[in-house]
């Protein structure tokens, strides 16, 4: 008999006298090359069992075959006949072993939930620029060096590793001391995590000490445990879930180089908003100015006047202007006396004439006084609105041709520009303008 038809009938046989078949067995070595199909073992205490499911089953799985998962498949006993390779052909597969596990932890996720450990209002905000980061997780797997490698690379910042054990019966101890041991430290910010493993693996972090201590820490905590298509309580309570180590380092710190760009971008801003102060203040000062020179310019004008009106009364009042007068009638008086007035009648016009005059000389000086108070207030003012104050205060005046100037537009190199100081001028050439 040759060796293929030995082969064949081995098949045969099994397929004739097993045939379809369910078995249970945690899955091992699962490889999925590019023709879709899935290759396995399934695995107990007692054997393996070697098994592939071709791609038409596979794409309709519901789930994702991966090492680790202890699964109930169906399918067929058979030889591969090239190697002679003994094996299960699976058509359907599901979870097994998880049923009573499963609904504990759809219990215990309820109750946390009913609690508010899992509300976005409890949550709080990862810190922008931590000083110091505390990372859980094993001292010696790959998602602490994950973790130093993204903070190094974006925003170095010392790392506090607290080791503990991710997976075992053990893990949910040393994971809550650890978290407790960081807290008391100055860190900003914890990540606790793993990498991807089955369900089995990541079973710590479904305990609920450590979700109530994550809770309770005083410092905002990142889970990263496993993949995006693992969730665990840790990352519900947690205030910030990421699917990978790689992925937590990255929310933890921001990028040297892009907080180095918006200070940049800051600093241009804010010397944009300078400049336009700077402008703004400019414009207002010269309308200030020039609403003081137009203002000076009137009170002049009304100075100009009050005075003029105060001389002309001054020159009415003034004791000549009145002794003029009087002398002018006390001629008409003599005349009129020497014609018509006894020598009694000529001296009481004389005596009243003396009092006249020192009632005139009286009223005058008082109105001389008021005049000159009056006058001394308005030049006064007139020195206060003064531009040769401001000169007095150390400012100058520059001017060119006969014209002030306002902007350093306005002039340009050689240039020969007049500086009027509170005493004296100074005559320059420009050289450099800015």
């Amino acid at each position: 008999m040759e060796v293929g038809d030995l082969v064949r009938k081995a098949g045969f046989a099994l397929d004739k006298q097993i045939g379809t078949v369910w078995v249970e067995g945690e899955t091992a070595q699962v490889s999925r090359p590019v023709s879709g199909h899935v290759y396995f073992q399934l695995k107990d205490r007692a054997a393996v069992l070697p098994a592939v499911m071709w791609r038409t089953n596979a794409e309709r799985l519901k789930f994702k075959l991966e090492a680790g998962v202890r699964v109930r498949v169906r399918g067929k006993l058979g030889i591969y006949e090239r190697d002679g390779k003994f094996q299960l052909y699976v058509d359907f597969a599901e979870p097994a072993g998880l049923g009573a596990a499963a609904l504990a932890l759809q219990q215990l996720k309820e109750r946390l939930a009913a609690e508010g450990l899992f509300a976005d209002a409890r949550k709080r905000p990862l810190p922008r620029l931590p000083r110091r980061i505390g990372v859980v997780t094993s001292a010696t797997g790959a998602a602490v060096r994950d973790i130093i490698r993204a903070v190094q690379r974006r925003f170095p910042v010392p790392i506090l590793v607290c080791d503990a054990a991710v997976q075992g019966p053990e893990a949910p101890r040393q994971l809550v001391y650890a978290l407790r041991a960081l807290a008391r430290t100055d860190v900003d910010v914890i990540i606790i995590g793993r990498g991807g493993g089955s369900a089995n693996d990541l079973a710590a972090f479904n305990h609920q000490q450590l979700v109530r201590e994550i809770a309770a820490c005083p410092v905002p905590v990142i889970s990263a445990v496993g993949h995006e298509v693992d969730l665990t309580l840790c990352d519900l309570v947690a205030d910030r879930r990421a699917s990978t180590p790689t992925m937590a380092a990255e929310m933890a710190v921001p990028v040297l180089a892009d907080l180095e760009a918006d200070l940049r971008a800051v600093e241009r801003r804010l010397q944009r908003e300078m400049e336009r102060v700077v402008r703004d203040a400019r414009q207002h000062l010269d309308t200030l100015d020039a609403a003081a020179r137009t203002r000076i310019d009137r009170l002049r004008t009304r100075a100009a006047a009050g005075l003029g009106g105060l001389e002309r009364r001054l020159a009415v009042v003034h004791p000549r202007a009145r002794l003029a007068a009087q002398r002018a009638a006390l001629g008409m008086l003599e005349r009129r006396l020497a014609t018509r007035a006894p020598d009694r009648r000529l001296a009481a016009a004389r005596g009243e004439l003396g009092r006249l005059e020192q009632r005139l000389a009286a009223s005058a000086a008082r109105r001389l006084t008021g005049a000159g108070t009056r006058l001394g207030q308005l030049a006064g003012r007139l020195e206060a609105m003064s531009p040769l104050r401001v000169l007095d205060r150390g400012y100058a005046v520059a001017t060119r041709d006969g014209h002030v100037l306002c902007d350093a537009a306005d002039a340009a190199p050689g240039d020969t520009v007049e500086i009027r100081l509170a005493r004296g001028r100074l005559r320059t050439t420009v050289t450099e303008i800015d």
